[in-house]
């Protein structure tokens, strides 16, 4: 009977203990876990907008090239780096620097990477401080697209003028691996598993003539354009096809073979690409040899139809594609248009939206439900729900805004910045 007293005693003084301690660990856990954001790269201000997807506001603005002076005073003693940084400015900024093309965050939300064309470089920032934790240099002379793993620890950078794809330790800008692109690598995006990369290059987009039907002219003008599947464990490729080619096989000829944005579907066979002058997508089976399904043709604008394609936007008639989590609707940024669609993966009817001027990414959003478009003409980005084909939000933003990516932000900073 004792025994028994004694124990409820014991046992009514711990359950508040441990309800408390309880308690703590998930307040501890929710003021320590990184929060969710939206990041946007402003490519011609050189600056990284950090926004809250659930509210849309602007928690902050990181500079991400707080070094802007002394890598160009570096570029101007070198001739052939010279060369390149005004031609870079002058033919793919359409007369701006561009600072920002794109960029990831650690999975704990410290360091954010950045891939900056004009300075040829990537470079780690600390995201509390906004310091330069790392820099890696491109072996060629300027830097594009980026790709990151699964498990947010290994980055993939386009070299755009050495026709390679660098892997990169995200914390330490250390070089792991690399593999073999064609002319101007663009885009790379791994499987769920992290087990395979899709890669495409988009040849000499600054040569604006659409060349496409002119066979070797085309290839000595535009370059190498391919669209490859590599073996992540080994950085073997798999598989290399001429997009050109193959829309020819499928009874359309006449293609641009430069494979541009691409959504891949939760099956991870079929892979929606963007083709150069193209205003629309492709619908590509990666099984076997590769098969083109269908081509999804999506509409020009009174203002685009007046365009000659050697005036497109680097090539683009469309940039910018994205999947909602279900794989039952794609986004699709009408760059020469000024529109949004989101299409029917199943009958490719769509609804056109007024976004603004030049959209030119589409990223899909925290939970699947979202398109983020960003708009570089009006300088905003526009938010767009899947299922009411709505625009919910407008967002303004840096001085072209183009990459957006979802990533991460340790608490602690986002603490500071309140």
């Amino acid at each position: 009977m004792r025994r028994t007293l004694k124990l409820s005693l014991v046992l009514a003084l711990i359950a508040p203990m441990a309800v408390w301690t309880i308690a703590r660990g998930g307040a501890d856990a929710a003021t320590t876990t990184p929060k969710t954001v939206m990041f946007v790269g402003n490519n011609w201000d050189g600056t990284t907008d950090v926004i809250d997807p659930v509210t849309f506001k602007r928690l902050k603005r990181i500079d991400v090239a707080p070094d802007r002076k002394e890598r160009i005073a570096a570029i101007q003693k070198d001739p052939v780096a010279l060369a390149f940084y005004l031609a870079i400015g002058q033919l793919v900024g359409e007369g701006h620097d561009q600072f920002n093309d794109d960029m990831f965050s650690t999975p704990d939300g410290k360091i954010l990477a950045v891939s900056r064309p004009s300075l040829a470089d990537v470079v780690g920032i600390n995201i509390a401080s906004g310091k330069i934790v790392w820099r890696f240099p491109m072996e060629g002379y300027r830097t594009d697209h980026m790709g990151v793993s699964p498990d947010g620890t290994k980055l993939l950078v386009s070299d755009s003028t050495a026709n390679k794809v660098h892997e990169l330790n995200i914390r330490t800008g250390a070089k792991l691996r690399e593999f073999p692109s064609g002319d101007t690598p663009h885009e790379s995006n791994y499987t769920k598993d992290g087990g395979k990369i899709f890669h495409a290059s988009i040849g000499r987009v600054y040569v604006p003539a659409d060349l496409s039907g002119n066979g070797s002219v085309n290839k000595i003008a535009k370059g190498k354009q391919v669209f490859q599947i590599v073996d992540n464990k080994s950085f073997k490729i798999l598989k290399t096809w001429d997009m050109g080619a193959k829309l020819a096989e499928a009874g359309y000829p006449g293609m641009s073979s430069a494979v541009r944005p691409m959504a891949v579907a939760p099956d991870e066979r079929y892979v929606y690409l963007q083709v150069s002058y193209f205003h629309g997508f492709v619908e590509f089976d990666t099984k076997g040899a590769g098969k083109v399904v269908r081509l999804a043709n999506l509409p020009q604008s009174a203002a685009a139809q007046k365009i000659p394609k050697s005036k497109y936007v680097l090539n683009s008639a469309h940039h910018g594609i994205a999947m909602n989590a279900a794989g039952t609707s794609l986004c699709v940024a009408g760059t020469m248009s000024d529109y949004a669609a989101i299409v029917s993966r199943k009958t490719f009817s769509y609804k056109i939206l007024d976004v603004g001027p030049k959209p030119y990414w589409a990223t899909t959003g925290p939970g699947g439900k979202t398109c983020w478009m960003s708009t570089s003409g009006n300088d905003q980005v526009a938010v767009i729900d899947y299922a009411t084909k709505k625009i919910i939000k407008r967002i303004a933003v840096g001085d072209h805004p183009q990459r957006v990516r979802e990533g991460r932000v340790a608490a602690a900073t986002i603490n500071a910045w309140k």
